[in-house]
């Protein structure tokens, strides 16, 4: 699914979902066809300013499954940067982030087609303040490893919990608000 109501890519789209959406609400910090995960829709214009266009950086934080072992001196290089390609094929390197090598999460929805457990991988917790273009795609495939799973469970304190594929929860604009310290 995309993380849009309507376009002609032939995707499943946000409009699909079995829910009553008012009129003029948008996504809020896509995510792209193959991640999973938080994805925030408001119906208020300014949110994504406040939250992505801020003087004040918002933390995001994903679960990553990569294929092979990732290391703890990658996991190092991660934290601390890496060269990846952006935009216009050029060079540019993240900033610091909180890399951690963690147990596969116990309560994953099962995806179709997903890696088998006998298949080496790792499972990485990845939290960051900016948010290039597929940048923790390339940030693995800088280290060597092909992001097989990229799901966003948090942004700032609002957090994905149990809620399912394809469920809706609304919030509160004053709880919205605090949650996303903005």
């Amino acid at each position: 699914m995309v993380s849009q109501f309507i376009g002609n890519d032939g995707l499943r789209q946000l409009h699909e979902i079995d829910y009553n959406f008012p009129e003029g609400i948008h996504a809020i910090g896509r995510l792209d066809s193959h991640s999973e995960g938080l994805l925030l829709l408001t119906t208020n214009k300014k949110i994504t300013k406040l939250l992505f266009e801020s003087k004040t950086p918002h933390r995001r934080t994903y679960i990553v499954q990569v294929l092979n072992v990732m290391t703890e001196e990658k996991a190092e290089q991660l934290r601390n940067g890496i060269a990846i390609k952006i935009k216009g094929n050029v060079d540019w390197t993240t900033s610091p982030c909180e890399v951690d090598i963690i147990d596969k999460p116990t309560n994953l929805f099962p995806v179709e087609n997903g890696l088998k457990e006998f298949i080496p991988h790792s499972w990485l917790r990845i939290t960051l303040t900016e948010g290039k273009y597929h940048q923790i795609r390339k940030m693995v495939f800088a280290m060597r490893h092909r992001c097989r799973r990229l799901i966003r469970i948090s942004i700032e304190d609002m957090h994905i919990n149990d809620l399912a594929p394809g469920m809706v929860k609304e919030v509160n604009e004053a709880d919205f608000f605090r949650l996303l310290k903005i």
